[in-house]
């Protein structure tokens, strides 16, 4: 599994999380906790399956109040979900995702680890799981981040057993129990040896739970009281788990930040069962280990911090570095000295950041940064050096206490700088299960520490520091005030069609546009864009005397060369040759406000469906829900979509001039609620009875998934249906036409079975359990050896319209360019024209 690589490791400070673009101080009661947590041995990894399984108050108080290092280690990324922010879906998801558990680990304080597995989506047991993940892949990725972090203690959020709610979860308890036994043995997983020692945790415990109408806590269980009031925090853990867990935006995981103390419960797993605490039979202090004089260091160290003045702590943090680097473990000293070291330079005050005026760079130019450097001690902190990349320059030069120094350097961005990516994205993934990952020793890590850093070489008292301040873009945002971000490496020039789907009409040449921007101060005299599919060459052209930054190349696709591809759904890409370099990506930028930006790339490509699909509607209302493509779809099919609110229900009305709420929603040839709208749109409530009479006048409503969870409307019908958390999670699942004479299944497009092949991910979720006489379902479905569900789909006449709830995951198919989905969509939305 592990390939050999070149890896130098620097022992000194660095910082928590690589994307961190400043190291700053800590507050004097961060550095208080640090210094408590520095004199615990004892190491507690909680493992789960996805982003927001986490018990966050558990990792707050473990973490607050027990001072024991804790990670959460999330087997996946969260691909799998649904967005309530935007349209962002699988690797873009998971990319938010993963920075939404950064943000929330910096406030509980807890470290982030990852596998290589891939969210695939809902799965009901660990055989539908396995069926996808590769276990002994995943196993092999706990054991490493087990090794690497040396956890004595493993906590599941999650049992084997159909309990756990979801395949994923359930499978998350298996493979940890297997990791367990595999990570103190030296012939499991050899290749890791390289890197890293084996090492025997001392037991797995199940964090039980009460979850809806579960209950699987006893009284007979491990109890340990979390959720005490900090002073230093200000509030109980409890509250402050309710603030992490807040940031878990994408999924709407808001969380209430609840005071006063509760019971957690803990079942054995496997080890050594604990009776009285977590750490039973676990070392806990440096004494055990021998090292006396190092906890009568730090217990002094504790007892005279002065929060005002945390530098007097200085001379007795640099003589215990001293104690703490003759300690021949080598594990713990690397462990322990990271800490210290961050430790140290918080008491001294030092802030330093690598920083220029331009958010993104390309590899050879060169840019003008700002070195910014201060300490706030009254013991100087010398700059004794600085390598600027591949170019070093001695200084010698104390810092004055809390005096800025800056100091202005060019710097040449190597030639062969890897574009800013995550790496886990860089390469495309093994299968729809597995990422790749192009360096085994990345593993775990939430992102790679940015390869660009500029080295600075400190001497506080007589001990050296090395410090890497990463290259960084740094502006002043007129409402969020300073902004400081990871500089980007974007490649010299870029490609990227105007739309990810395009619609090809029978009979017609298709007009597709490529935008072209240029990155590089470097000018291109000529180039050649071409347009591919399956190799072979469509289309291009050829450009001479490129001195725009961004220019458009349009294209048209005869409809004799369209009608010539036997196939509904072409993948097409392009690319620009200049200089014998091929161009070829297009740039994936991510940005909310809760976030830095993120970016990584992809192909030029854009996906063409062609065929019979056949439209009789122009204009569209939407209800805007959670984020999704189908507005743009629609859109992209060359229909009029106008996204409702409140004055288009009730605002703004002259019935004098004949004028009103039902005049101006009959308009629409069909009005669409976007997935979980009932989850997101708290007017609905008021909409609502304007949509039914919309209905009864003669419209069309479409209305798509919602779930239970913080509904706005109890009655999402004209007539009564239930929803319930029943789903078909196989995508190629059968499908059982109950009515194939019904209108929405023949008009304008004939829909067969064909239509429900090439589905992703899943056919939908969130079915009916229940509904009144007047609804007929269309289609009857299920997973393997499960019961045949008739939900997926409801329609019912209500006075001369229709009435249409589809939970089928048309959100996903339709952005994947799902031609059969497209067609029973568009049925859908044509209903009262047939």
């Amino acid at each position: 599994m592990f390939k050999k690589v070149s890896t130098v490791f620097i022992l000194g400070f660095y910082t928590v999380f690589c994307s961190a673009q400043q190291v700053r101080p800590s507050k004097s009661s961060e550095i208080y906790r640090e210094i408590k947590t520095l004199k615990q041995l004892p190491k507690v990894l909680y493992l789960a399956a996805h982003p927001d399984d986490e018990n966050t108050g558990l990792l707050s108080w473990l973490i607050n109040d027990q001072n024991v290092e804790t990670g959460y280690l999330s087997l996946t990324r969260g691909d799998g979900g649904q967005n309530l922010l935007g349209t962002e879906q699988g690797a873009a998801l998971g990319l938010i995702r993963t920075h939404e558990l950064l943000e929330a680990r910096k406030l509980d304080g807890a470290q982030q680890f990852f596998t290589r597995a891939i969210d695939f989506g809902f799965s009901k047991n660990t055989t539908d799981t396995f069926k996808q993940w590769d276990a002994d892949s995943i196993t092999a990725d706990v054991v490493w981040v087990i090794r690497k972090f040396r956890p004595d203690v493993i906590i599941c959020r999650f049992p084997p057993t159909a309990a756990a709610g979801h395949g994923q979860h359930a499978a998350s308890a298996v493979v940890a129990e297997k990791a367990f036994k595999l990570a103190g043995d030296k012939k499991a997983f050899p290749d890791q040896l390289k890197y890293v020692n084996v090492w025997q945790p001392k037991r797995v415990l199940w964090n039980t739970f009460r979850f809806g109408g579960v209950n699987t806590t006893n009284e007979n269980q491990l109890k340990v009281t979390v959720g005490q009031y900090d002073p230093q925090l200000g509030m109980g853990y409890g509250e402050l788990a309710g603030l992490s867990r807040s940031l878990h935006k994408s999924q709407g995981a808001g969380t209430q930040s609840v005071a006063g103390i509760r019971t957690e419960y803990f079942a054995h797993v496997i080890g050594e069962p604990a009776k009285t605490t977590l750490f039973d039979g676990v070392a806990k202090t440096w004494t055990s280990q021998g090292n006396a004089d190092i906890d009568q260091s730090l217990d002094k160290i504790i007892s005279t911090f002065n929060f005002n003045n945390p530098d007097l702590s200085l001379p007795a943090l640099l003589a215990l570095r001293k104690k703490v680097m003759e300690l021949k473990d080598e594990d713990l000293k690397r462990d322990k000295i990271k800490s210290l070291d961050r430790i140290i330079l918080s008491c001294a005050g030092f802030m330093g950041e690598m920083v220029t005026n331009q958010a993104e760079a390309v590899a050879g130019d060169h840019y003008n940064f700002r070195l910014n450097l201060i300490s706030r001690a009254a013991n100087s902190v010398v700059l004794e050096d600085v390598k600027w990349l591949s170019q070093s320059e001695s200084f010698n030069r104390k810092l004055s206490k809390d005096s800025l120094i800056t100091i202005q350097h060019d710097i040449q961005i190597p030639a062969d700088a890897a574009l800013t990516e995550p790496y886990w994205l860089a390469k495309p993934p093994v299968n729809a299960a597995t990422f790749s990952v192009p360096n085994d020793t990345l593993v775990g890590l939430p992102e790679a520490e940015s390869p660009l850093n500029v080295l600075l070489g400190l001497k506080i008292g007589s001990e050296k520091f090395q410090v890497k301040l990463p290259l960084s873009f740094k502006k002043l945002d007129p409402v969020r005030g300073d902004v400081v971000e990871g500089l980007r490496i974007v490649p010299a020039l870029e490609l990227k069609f105007t739309q990810p789907v395009y619609v090809a009409r029978e009979n017609e040449d298709l007009h597709l546009s490529l935008n072209v921007k240029v990155n590089s101060s470097k000018k291109f005299s000529n180039g050649k864009v071409n347009l591919m599919y399956n190799e072979e060459r469509l289309g291009g052209a050829d450009l001479s005397s490129l001195n725009e930054k961004d220019f458009t190349v349009d294209y048209v696709i005869p409809k004799t060369k369209l009608a010539s591809i036997n196939s509904s759904r072409l993948q097409l890409d392009a690319n620009f040759i200049a200089e014998g370099i091929t161009y070829n990506k297009k740039q994936i930028l991510i940005q909310y406000p809760h976030l830095s930006s993120l970016q990584y790339f992809a192909p030029a490509t854009a996906i063409v469906m062609k065929g019979d699909i056949q439209s009789k509607i122009k204009k569209v209302g939407y209800v805007e829900g959670a984020g999704d493509f189908i507005p743009d779809f629609l859109r992209i099919s060359g229909i009029q979509v106008d996204v409702l609110k409140d004055e288009d229900f009730y605002g703004n009305i002259d019935e004098s001039a004949g004028n009103s709420n039902q005049n101006k929603l009959s308009q629409y040839d069909a009005i669409v609620l976007g997935v979980r709208a009932n989850n997101t749109e708290k007017k609905l409530g008021r909409w609502m009875p304007f949509l039914w009479s919309y209905v009864k006048r003669g419209g069309n409503l479409v209305m798509q998934y919602n779930t239970n969870q913080d509904t706005t409307v109890d009655q999402l019908g004209m007539y009564n249906f239930s929803i319930a958390n029943k789903r078909v999670t196989e995508e190629n699942a059968a499908v059982t036409f109950l009515n194939p004479n019904h209108k929405l299944l023949n008009f304008p497009n004939k829909i067969t079975a064909n239509d429900f092949k090439g589905w992703v991910q899943e056919r939908g979720a969130y079915f009916p359990a229940q509904w009144d006489a007047e609804y007929e379902p269309l289609f009857e479905m299920h997973d393997t050896d499960e019961e045949s569900l008739k939900g997926s789909t409801l329609y019912a006449q209500y006075g001369k319209g229709n009435f249409i709830y589809t939970p089928l995951a048309f959100f996903r198919q339709l952005p994947a360019g799902n031609v059969g989905a497209a067609r029973l969509f568009f049925n859908f939305l044509s209903a009262q024209k047939n």
